[in-house]
């Protein structure tokens, strides 16, 4: 009889679309101050750039990457997708942040209220909808070399906001599955999290909108979220309980810096379960993440058509050339 997975501990990353890489990186690394921690390909699309940030090692719970599909049509956001992405930061910093994104027109609100926290809503160039939420446990560790001050950084994620049609099933699957509690509702929107794990980057919200316009990928778009599996072994046993409960799902997909499973949740969402390693320094010294262009070792051959295939890129603030 198959071993039962351990319960989902939280989100290991989110994956969305840009049109623009640099404009993305400027935004990122320049505005909100994320590290970015692996400049790859798309392995699926080597003709496209795969951008990585999150904190100054690129923890999971903190990483967002973006397909840089150039010249990418803006897709429109609905159901059943992510409708939001949260970031999660410390006690006492939204008025920092209130300040640096309304010098630089990019609040959409004044501060609001969700379930006793605070919070800014903000989109970024390609429309992906973000927000900042103030936490009195932000938990992760900022980067300390990056353009924010490391009291007022982004921690990692605090939550994911899913738009979907209806939300039993999709409920179902978070509590029974993947072992998340609910632990409150407000009008349309309930709240789920993670019961293992220390709380970080584990609360996914679930937004039941009958009426919604349905959603269509494109640059702006969250593509798929990914949860946290611990290793390959627990992974596995994930691939065994998911492929049991009836839902068709991936091979697992060697990512390099982590490996995946992908499947899509009753409403629609793709989901993956990544593991938690190798991580991103397997092939890049911490020191050095993000300043040079790397590929998988199936890719090297490719190198020099790749490096062609792509514009350079310069990272903000210094304007250094990113080396291929």
């Amino acid at each position: 009889m198959a071993a039962e997975p351990r319960s989902i501990s939280g989100i290991h990353h989110v994956t969305a679309i840009t049109s623009d890489a640099q404009k993305n990186l400027d935004f990122y690394f320049g505005v909100l101050g994320l590290r970015l921690v692996k400049l790859t390909v798309n392995f699926d699309d080597p003709g496209s750039y795969h951008l990585y940030y999150g904190d100054e090692l690129g923890r999971p719970g903190t990483i967002l990457t973006f397909f840089a599909w150039p010249g990418a049509q803006r897709g429109r956001i609905g159901v059943p997708q992510v409708a939001a992405t949260s970031f999660s930061i410390p006690s006492g910093s939204l008025e920092f942040w209130s300040k640096r994104l309304r010098s630089l027109h990019l609040l959409e609100s004044q501060p609001e209220e969700r379930f006793g926290d605070r919070l800014l809503r903000f989109t970024d160039p390609d429309g992906l909808q973000c927000e900042l939420v103030e936490s009195k446990e932000a938990k992760g560790r900022p980067w300390r070399n990056g353009p924010i001050p490391t009291e007022s950084a982004i921690r990692g994620f605090q939550s994911i906001t899913l738009a979907e049609e209806g939300y039993e099933k999709t409920a179902s699957l978070l509590t029974a599955m993947m072992q998340f509690k609910h632990i409150g509702s407000d009008q349309n929107r309930s709240r789920y999290q993670a019961t293992a794990g220390d709380g970080f980057a584990s609360t996914v919200d679930v937004l039941c909108t009958p009426a919604g316009k349905l959603g269509s990928l494109g640059a702006g778009v969250v593509h798929h979220v990914a949860f946290r599996a611990s290793n390959d072994a627990e992974q596995a046993e994930w691939h065994q309980a998911i492929s049991s409960a009836g839902y068709n799902v991936s091979p697992v997909m060697d990512r390099c810096y982590f490996h995946s499973i992908y499947f899509r949740e009753p409403g629609g969402v793709l989901f993956e379960i990544a593991t938690d390693n190798p991580g991103f320094t397997a092939d890049q010294s911490a020191d050095v993440l993000g300043t040079k262009l790397m590929l998988p070792p199936w890719m090297e051959r490719y190198r020099k058509q790749i490096e062609q295939a792509v514009t350079p890129l310069k990272l903000p603030i210094t304007g250094r050339a990113v080396q291929a």
